[in-house]
């Protein structure tokens, strides 16, 4: 000790560290074989001073200390060595069943005695490792199994249900020279009830008989056992009735199956037959007895049984067990008898009596449901005191809902903490409640504070749970998130209830018109589009907002996209949604398709924004896009949307465009709609001034020809200039129609002239 003390410090401390390492990185000898670090020092001849200057080389000491240490001396209990059977249990663990393998087992053991090949069985971490065995170490010659080991391999196989090979290894135990007995049986009478083959059950229990194997009260239990378990109750009054003729006599054990099986079967009057059957013939129930047929009379509800046979207990000086007051406990709640119930708690305790998990978990509940919830409060306290969880979670549920009801939430927020003290892991469930009501009671910073909880340990994508969120919890929460700046943190936790199947559509409408008002239509728009994949509707709201989010950034072509996907669902935007996208497309330059959306307004019967319209329609005949500025006109007069044709002119023909202009007044005088004299002139004074003057001939004698009037000098104009370019006749058929001399001759020619 006092050459460790004598060492430097650096010393001291690298050494502790590369020990603890090993003691707590490896639990086996050989885990660091490269390190070879002692827990002591050689004892120098002479002892070191700390006043001496140090007699290790300054210059890289490290090496030196450790070359220096001696052989470890172990601390604590040294580990005993691996047994033979651990390591062949390992061994066919972690490598396939082959003849190398078995040739491996062979060379390890010396000799195959009894122990050994027993414990191998026992520890086998597989059933099929140990059946594997059991055959190979017969069929090899190495040992002859014995009953013990035939006893040993059934009953695991039992277990796993390999009910095949156990009863063939039992049947064959006979060629082996190895004499059956009841309890082989019983193995396999039970193995197959547990499995549910019930019939198997029986035929193994009448072969005893046949075999010779003789049958004792023993296999009688286990049989009425396994029958009563799958509800034969009437086959089991006759296999009892044969156990009498056989001169068997039933004991306690055997009563206390069979009155518990007639109750599971719900045969009441049966059951309590046989418990008077019992004490005929002076078999005195224990408490087990009593404890069954309590339970039995509270599940049908008859609970004045229940305390007459409570109280016989009692007066027999059967003492109540913790088993017997918890279902006592159980039985008045059922019945809505909380505060007997409670009466009964108290009494256990003050008889010394500890509850257990089933007893909270009985009582809990009918506190919860009968609004006692300063009992079931301090009741909880106990149970995080003494550390006992209930069994079952949803008690903690309808703690939190109890306490919701009764107004007090910092109460329920604190069932959240008693599960956490008690390792019970809370639920998504369980959050929720606690943040539903919060919402409905306006405290929505504490509901925040216990959403980010949630998210945070993840309990909302916790499968394992059966308290999963509910929409009554999420949507009001998303709602707030969404309309307070917290979309991102809402779309968060719905993206992980997405995860687990939810496709609500009110939390779907909230993130769109969330992000829509704090300016992140794109956010809202991938939102939408799984919404469409998915098939859940949008409602027009949403989309009325993501459309106003895109506009307010300008970028009406994606306004546009949400528009039409807005119409593509069967909603009809309002006149004013329809103004807003067609003006900021408009302004946008993109005439065109804020056209396609004035198609769709008029074929909707709209008949708003003339003035918006008209610019569309001026923009389309000035850029040339004629024959679609006709077809909307077309659709607007077919609609009673009449739009204004002398300003259309007027303008197209101010800004040059005179083959626009002589569309729109052949379509104008073609179906007859009225348009003034002056505007008339206006056409034909581009058209001359374009030098297109048969353009002009044309429409001058067809408004002639319709009855219209013109300025007589403009006429002359064109005579005058039809004669100066050669056109004589035109000018001729034209001047007789001036003068009203042509007569129908005379129009017909000037309408094969034009």
């Amino acid at each position: 000790m006092s050459s460790i003390i004598s060492l430097p410090k650096s010393q001291i401390l690298n050494h502790n560290f590369f020990s603890n390492l090993a003691r707590i990185t490896g639990s086996q000898q050989h885990a660091f074989k490269s390190l070879h670090f002692s827990t002591s020092l050689p004892e120098p001849e002479t002892p070191i001073s700390p006043h001496d200057p140090d007699p290790l080389p300054t210059q890289n000491p490290q090496p030196d200390k450790i070359n220096n240490l001696g052989p470890r001396t172990p601390r604590g209990k040294q580990r005993n060595p691996e047994k033979l059977e651990d390591i062949i249990c390992r061994m066919m663990a972690n490598r396939a069943w082959t003849t190398r393998l078995q040739n491996s087992i062979r060379s390890l053991v010396p000799v195959f005695d009894h122990n050994l090949v027993y414990n191998v069985l026992h520890g086998a971490r597989n059933p099929d490792h140990a059946l594997q065995f059991f055959r190979w170490v017969e069929r090899s010659g190495l040992f002859k199994h014995d009953r013990e080991t035939h006893f040993k391999i059934i009953d695991i196989l039992g277990k796993a249900a390999k009910l095949n090979h156990a009863r063939c290894i039992l049947l064959d135990m006979p060629k082996k020279g190895i004499k059956w007995d009841e309890d082989l049986f019983i193995v396999l009478i039970d193995s197959y009830g547990k499995s549910g083959i019930v019939q198997e059950s029986v035929k193994i229990f009448r072969s005893m008989e046949e075999l010779g194997v003789a049958r004792t009260i023993k296999s009688y239990d286990v049989l009425f056992k396994v029958i009563m378990r799958r509800g034969r109750y009437m086959m089991a009054k006759r296999y009892f009735n044969k156990m009498l003729s056989e001169g068997i006599n039933p004991s306690r054990h055997t009563y206390n199956v069979l009155i518990w099986g007639f109750f599971l079967s719900s045969r009441v009057s049966t059951a309590n037959r046989f418990f008077e059957d019992m004490k005929s013939r002076e078999i005195s129930p224990d408490v087990v007895t009593y404890n069954t047929m309590i339970n039995g009379f509270n599940r049908v509800k008859k609970i004045d049984e229940s305390e007459r046979l409570f109280v016989e207990m009692k007066g027999k000086n059967i003492e109540p067990t913790v088993i017997t007051y918890t279902t006592m406990i159980k039985g008045y709640v059922n019945v809505g008898r909380v505060d007997d119930g409670l009466k009964l708690f108290q009494e256990m305790k003050g008889f010394g009596m500890k509850p257990n998990d089933f007893t909270y978990s009985a009582l809990l509940p009918g506190l919860c449901d009968a609004d006692k919830m300063a009992d079931a409060n301090a009741i909880v306290k106990e149970m995080v005191h003494r550390h006992i969880a209930p069994k079952d979670n949803s008690v903690f549920l309808q703690l939190i809902s109890g306490q919701c009801k009764a107004g007090n939430l910092e109460a329920a927020a604190d069932v959240l903490k008693f599960m956490m003290r008690l390792n019970v892991t809370p639920e998504a469930g369980h959050y929720g409640v606690i943040i539903e009501n919060l919402c409905n009671n306006g405290v929505y910073d504490e509901a925040v504070k216990l959403l980010d909880q949630l998210i945070e340990n993840g309990a909302v994508l916790n499968t394992t749970g059966k308290l999963g969120l509910e929409s009554t919890a999420y949507n009001p929460m998303i709602e707030y998130l969404c309309n307070n700046g917290m979309t991102n943190k809402a779309e968060t936790l719905f993206r992980q209830l997405m995860k687990l199947g939810v496709l609500d559509p009110v939390g779907f409408n909230s993130l769109i018109q969330g992000h829509s008002t704090e300016g992140s239509p794109d956010s809202g728009f991938e939102i939408l589009k799984i919404m469409m994949r998915k098939n859940v509707p949008c409602e027009e709201a949403s989309y009325k907002s993501l459309i106003e989010s895109y506009l307010k950034k300008n970028e009406p072509a994606d306004a546009k996209t949400a528009f039409d996907c807005m119409i593509e669902t069967g909603h009809n935007p309002d006149s004013s949604l329809y103004g807003s996208v067609m003006g900021s497309l408009f302004e946008d330059g993109r005439v065109q398709t804020a056209s396609r959306v004035m198609k769709i307004m008029i074929e909707k019967g709209l008949k708003e924004h003339k003035n918006l319209v008209s610019k569309i329609l001026e923009a389309l005949l000035l850029r040339g896009h004629v024959e679609e500025a006709l077809g909307r006109i077309d659709l607007m007069m077919n609609v009673g949307f009449d739009p204004d044709f002398d300003h259309l002119l007027s303008v197209v023909c101010e800004k040059g465009k005179t083959i626009a202009a002589v569309k729109l007044l052949d379509y104008v005088l073609e179906r007859d709609y009225t348009v003034e004299f002056s505007t008339y002139d206006k056409v034909l004074d581009a058209l001359l001034a374009a030098g297109k003057t048969l353009n002009a001939y044309s429409i001058l004698c067809k408004i002639k020809e319709k009855g219209g009037v013109t300025d007589k000098s403009s006429g002359e104009e064109l005579i005058k200039i039809l004669n100066e370019q050669g056109n004589t006749k035109q000018a001729d058929i034209l001047s007789r129609m001036i003068n009203g001399a042509g007569g129908k001759k005379g129009k017909k020619q000037a309408f094969i002239a034009a």
